[in-house]
């Protein structure tokens, strides 16, 4: 029986074959950071710095062969090798929102752990209330180390690219996880800019605001079961 071989469920439930697909450990991972486009192999390190060389190796191989990721190289006088999801790939989306609001409420999740750009982002698309932005119409931008994002809201609706701006309402400047600390961890904005730690331009009102649009789940009750009643002796 080879490797592989052991690791598949034989189970014909697509549940069960989604695992056999991104059930190894870091490929969830390497598909969020690829959300928002291609990257390079060392970006992809960077983006993971818990993950080995050999391990995102296996893991970008195996979601390669299974249609998930392709990789392709830019042409000359730039000979880069990238790595990008496959339309069907990108149409996993919804899962990672959809695990996203469900594993917010685990008493256990640690919001102060590392928090990655791309992270970030596929949480503001996750997490965004229509509601509290009713009648905002807004552009803004964040420039996270090397990395340029823009959000869009119009009509109720969130957008969120990755890509260079050269104006917007409001634009943050900082760490993904300081600004995930000002959005998600309560830490307020004014303390974050004084220190240093965050950089906003523009239209303060409005990066205020932002900040209110996306309120995380309440957590679960760990101790009651679903469905079911405790019948005594």
């Amino acid at each position: 029986m080879t490797e592989t071989s052991r690791r598949r469920y034989d189970d014909a439930c697509a549940t069960a074959h989604a695992m056999d697909l991104i059930g190894e450990r870091w490929a969830l991972l390497v598909m969020r950071e690829l959300m928002f486009g291609p990257k390079r192999f060392s970006d992809l390190r960077a983006d993971l710095p818990g993950i080995s060389a050999n391990v995102l190796t296996q893991r970008l191989e195996g979601l390669e062969v299974a249609g998930i990721v392709v990789r392709r190289r830019l042409p000359p006088p730039t000979p880069v090798q990238l790595y990008e999801l496959t339309p069907w790939g990108a149409e996993a989306e919804p899962i990672f929102q959809a695990l996203g609001r469900w594993a917010a409420r685990s008493p256990l999740h640690d919001p102060t752990l590392p928090f990655s750009a791309s992270s970030l982002f596929l949480s503001f698309r996750t997490m965004f209330d229509a509601e509290r932005a009713a009648g905002l119409s807004a552009s803004i931008g964040f420039r996270i180390g090397k990395e340029r994002f823009l959000v869009r809201i119009e009509d109720g609706r969130l957008t969120a690219e990755r890509r260079p701006f050269d104006t917007a309402d409001a634009a943050f400047a900082g760490t993904a996880q300081t600004i995930a600390a000002v959005v998600y961890g309560g830490v307020p904005m004014a303390g974050m800019v004084d220190s240093g730690m965050l950089a906003v331009d523009g239209d303060r009102a409005l990066a205020e605001r932002f900040t209110r649009l996306f309120p995380l789940p309440d957590k679960a009750d760990p101790g009651r079961a679903a469905g079911m009643e405790v019948v005594g002796s």
